[in-house]
């Protein structure tokens, strides 16, 4: 395969034109050194565009000046309360992130509501998906069971459009509602992952009595005795008392099919962290944010700093240690972190980003702050999903 050296940019001006301006100056020099460095190195042909939202009323203006400028690149992309770079992040302020890729033209294809995925008859078969989306979009957890059926290996990766005044995605178009992003062919080669931003507090239990979005028993016992004993609180507490431990209280559910967490102390990848919305004394029963199912297993948990900070060394290392392994090496990265993460979860302002950047090395790397992240079939809250693309 040819090099497959990213370029990417990062800036922030009050002005998109500006910022604009300053991006396109350190693509052009870093394409520059690229083509310089090989005299047959592959044009760049896919491009990723994050925007904080202070730029999203200006998105088709901007994605306009990037087609003109870019006429061969495809371009992608979505909308955030922040976007990052290697190492950094812009959160509540103006600021842009680019990067572009130089793939083979047949290896992958974008799809949105203008261009919708190809039959199996185009002989294009797609292995994996970066999504982009918006939270409003009505059955959004449907359209990716769906979407995840048609590619090879059903692993999807992407989030949730994050803005306080007009959420869109990019598919070379500005897009609202359905779904929008780049299906991959087998030839390009990635490592994904999710980290959790959340640490059980309790042991795992087992739904035993649920209806719809209400939960009465686990393991046979009444829902709010449990959390309560998790907590350390009184059974016979005042109801604001009990309101109040659980205001920072989660739920981790897993699906009766899913893998059973390894390690004490953790979740799974395939755990679904959800609020709690309510609490019934007399029914001793709680409220989730999401449909629960008898059989399903359930934690309740915090979300922790410390454990967030670990999981994303954890599954970093184990991206760059499964890269290695098959003699491949890191090219770029896509990075798409809950917009209730950044800098003040981890303690420190770009201190998510950072991390990061310790465990993989100064890796291009273009993300964004989601209302929402995506892998697999599986929409998830407070995780961040690592994506790492690799070549020889």
């Amino acid at each position: 395969m040819h090099d497959l050296s990213f370029v990417h940019a990062d800036a922030a001006h009050v002005e998109w034109q500006v910022a604009l301006a300053d991006c396109q100056r350190q693509l052009d020099t870093q394409d520059f050194l690229r083509q310089a460095k090989a005299d047959n190195a592959p044009p760049l042909t896919l491009g990723w565009c994050y925007l904080s939202d202070y730029y999203a009323l200006a998105a088709e203006a901007i994605l306009a000046a990037l087609q003109q400028n870019w006429p061969g690149v495809s371009w992608v992309g979505t909308v955030g309360l922040g976007v990052s770079a290697s190492g950094k992040e812009y959160f509540d302020e103006p600021a842009m992130v680019l990067m572009a890729a130089p793939f083979p033209r047949d290896a992958f294809q974008l799809f949105s509501g203008r261009q919708p995925l190809p039959p199996a008859s185009s002989g294009f078969v797609p292995h994996t998906a970066l999504v982009h989306a918006e939270g409003s979009t009505p059955d959004v957890q449907d359209l990716l069971h769906e979407l995840s059926a048609r590619t090879a290996t059903g692993y999807l990766f992407g989030g949730l459009s994050s803005a306080r005044n007009r959420t869109l995605h990019i598919a070379d178009g500005v897009f609202s509602g359905g779904l929008s992003g780049v299906l991959f062919g087998p030839e390009i080669e990635l490592v994904s992952r999710v980290t959790q931003g959340c640490q059980p507090i309790g042991p795992v239990r087992a739904v035993t009595r649920s209806n719809h979005n209400l939960l009465f028993e686990l393991d046979g016992k009444p829902a709010l005795d449990c959390i309560l004993n998790d907590l350390g609180v009184e059974r016979d507490a005042q109801v604001e008392t009990m309101a109040e431990a659980l205001a920072g209280t989660l739920a981790g559910l897993n699906s009766a099919a899913d893998d059973a967490p390894v390690l004490p102390g953790r979740f799974g990848s395939d755990t679904l962290v959800r609020h709690l919305i309510g609490l019934d004394v007399q029914h001793r029963m709680l409220a989730l944010a999401d449909m629960v199912e008898p059989g399903m297993r359930l934690a309740f948990c915090m979300r922790n700093a410390d454990a967030a900070r670990a999981d994303l060394v954890r599954v970093a290392t184990e991206i760059r240690t499964e890269i290695e392994r098959g003699g491949s090496r890191a090219r770029g990265a896509l990075y798409i972190s809950c917009s209730g993460r950044g800098g003040p979860h981890f303690g420190a302002p770009h201190a998510e980003l950072q991390t990061v950047r310790r465990a993989l090395g100064d890796l291009p790397l273009a993300g964004f702050f989601a209302g929402g992240e995506i892998a697999r079939d599986h929409l998830y809250g407070y995780t961040g999903v690592l994506t790492v693309f690799t070549g020889h």
